[in-house]
């Protein structure tokens, strides 16, 4: 009979198909892999399964009905998501801030006054020029000069247009502090008391990063500097920063809580503070463990991200939010680049936050009606194949060189499902939350990228500089010499080295800033829960007693995962190695070609 092995995953759908004769070794004929469609163990991952079957089958040489069996992969879906753990916005009661890295802000120094239209510069008064777009620099300069003739002493010019410079050569000495290219302008209210500072080229703004310089300038007391301290944090490492202080009432103060997570486990209740951290969450994960569900705190940031996820996956299946539990939790901590409410030039700023990702199960079994619903589509018997974590090892077996006993970790997108099969063949299994789409929310938010290709591309890639039109600096250091010239653009820039060519990376981040987020990331969900893993299922809790680990998933085909795996395994004396399944497949497909296989043919 021909029997294919369906493996459903969060990220990926793999088949392989196979001539299947009793007490014979399978015959392989086809495998094939496709972008899962909907939520992993849900009828709306269906179109994406039968695309991947009838690719199989065509590279078969036969049609999808000579199929005489689907055996599918029992699995559960993992949804990540990010609860805040400080407020969802900095948000700045009292205050209005420009703060960016403009190409040419003009002049230097630090200027405090009140804000006025350079048309309008007269008083005697300290006076910050409001220049907007329709004002040409020549003007502008002009408008400055008379009033400072005048005697009007005018400290400092945020100006809408790029022409910092322009202005600051024009006004003549002493020189004052400009800020250009603020493109909100109109939004700067006349009358207010502001703060400019313009660092020294190769320098970083000093007083508007302090909150308690901000403090002196402003007159403030504590209260008022706890308020606004947020800006002087947005403002840290620029070059030129603007503060300017505004009514109370012209800015709204909006605060979620972080909330808190109660954690019900088998042996207990507890409940932790979001606030508090990944590492304590774990602390409570560990003491009420094996877990059975989490109930998240309502109305609060994790509780709409709970929220979420049960309504998604309630529209997936049809179920109700309640029929859900949580069966494992992973958290990390990271930073999320947050908006500046009262922000006048798109300010951001690093705020910690926790990132959770969840293993949903439901009472009732989704598989089922999964694989009822497939049969009834497809007009082909579908069987349920089992535990993830059993196939994985199944398919891990038919690389050269493995054999009993042996443990597999699979690095897959959603979750990191490890098994251990012993020198009797018997098989133990864990199933944790947490795989390559946790890395990627990670690297994304703490590189501020939304893109999901792009953070699929900084996982999987190296990047490198343009030093200049000839030559690049690779990550290691090295510098490689292009035959041709690099497009304009790319010069001075940080690029992604894409199969299909050099591409920018949004926001230029320095290299070894990606580098050192892409491994952190990836050590802190894949490092992190290979090691959970390995103490579940080692004998006594001791991955000491473990000999052989094969990596297996998607994620083990990542340039460097394996090798940063095996160097932390080493510790233990473990042989960590890739699996090559059924010799030519490398670690992919490995669940796949384990459904083939019944548990007596081990």
């Amino acid at each position: 009979m021909i029997v294919a092995g369906l493996d459903i995953g969060n990220q990926t759908t793999e088949v392989a198909i196979a001539l299947v004769e009793p007490g014979q070794a399978p015959c392989f004929l086809a495998h094939a892999i496709t972008r899962t469609t909907g939520i992993k163990g849900t009828v709306s991952t269906i179109p994406g399964a039968r695309v991947a079957l009838i690719q199989a089958a065509e590279r078969a040489g036969i049609s999808i009905s000579r199929i005489d069996l689907i055996r599918i992969n029992e699995g559960a879906p993992v949804v990540a998501g990010v609860a805040m753990q400080a407020i969802t916005q900095t948000t700045l009661t009292d205050s209005t801030l420009i703060g960016h890295n403009p190409e040419s802000p003009g002049g230097a120094g630090l200027g405090v006054g009140r804000t006025a239209a350079v048309t309008e510069l007269h008083g005697d008064e300290s006076l910050i020029a409001i220049v907007d777009g329709s004002v040409p620099f020549e003007s502008a300069a002009m408008f400055i000069r008379i009033a400072r003739d005048a005697g009007v002493p005018v400290v400092g010019a945020i100006v809408q247009s790029n022409d910092g410079v322009l202005i600051s050569n024009r006004i003549g000495e002493p020189a004052i502090p400009v800020v250009d290219e603020v493109t909100a302008i109109d939004r700067v209210p006349f009358g207010q008391l502001a703060a400019v500072e313009v660092a020294p080229v190769g320098t970083m703004i000093q007083t508007l990063c302090n909150p308690y310089g901000l403090a002196t300038l402003f007159h403030l007391d504590a209260v008022q500097t706890s308020r606004i301290a947020p800006a002087a944090r947005a403002l840290t490492g620029l070059r030129s920063a603007v503060i300017i202080r505004t009514p109370e009432d012209q800015v709204e103060e909006r605060t979620i809580e972080p909330g808190s997570l109660t954690l019900i486990g088998k042996r207990g209740r507890r409940a932790v503070d979001i606030r508090a951290g990944a590492a304590a969450i774990a602390r409570e994960l560990t003491r009420v463990a094996p877990l059975h569900n989490v109930l998240p705190e309502a109305g609060t940031a994790v509780g709409a991200m709970f929220g979420t996820l049960r309504a998604d996956l309630s529209a997936a299946t049809g179920l109700q939010g309640s029929e859900f539990h949580v069966a494992d939790l992973f958290p990390s901590d990271l930073s999320v680049f947050q908006p500046v409410v009262g922000s006048l030039s798109n300010e951001v700023i690093a705020e910690r936050a926790v990132a959770l990702a969840a293993m949903v199960e439901t009472e009732s079994s989704l598989i089922d009606a999964l694989a009822n619903t497939i049969s009834v589509e497809l007009h082909i018997p579908v069987l349920a194949g089992g535990r993830e974590a059993d196939a994985g090892i199944r398919g891990a077996l038919t690389t050269p060189g493995t054999g009993f006993p042996l443990c597999v970790l699979d690095l897959g997108s959603g979750s990191t499902n490890a098994a251990r099969i012993d020198s009797h063949g018997e098989i133990a299994r864990v199933h944790l939350a947490g795989g390559g789409s946790m890395v990627n929310l990670l690297l994304g938010e703490e590189l501020g990228i939304d893109d999901p290709d792009w953070r699929e591309h900084l996982k999987r890639l190296r990047v490198a500089r343009v030093d200049s039109l000839f030559s690049i600096r690779h990550e290691d250091g090295f510098v490689a010499f292009l035959p041709d010239a690099v497009s304009l653009d790319l010069f001075g820039r940080t690029v992604l080295l894409h199969p299909e060519g050099m591409r920018a990376v949004p926001g230029n981040p320095a290299v070894d800033r990606i580098v050192e987020t892409r491994r952190r990331a990836k050590k802190s969900v894949f490092g992190v829960n290979a090691e959970r893993a390995l103490h579940m299922l080692a004998p006594g809790g001791n991955p000491r007693f473990l000999s052989f680990v094969v990596l297996i998933g998607g994620s083990a085909l990542d340039f460097e995962l394996p090798a940063m795996l095996a160097e932390q395994l080493s510790e233990y004396g473990v042989v960590t190695g890739t699996a090559n399944v059924r010799g030519e497949h490398g670690p992919r497909n490995a669940v796949a070609t384990g459904l083939i296989f019944e548990p007596v043919m081990l």
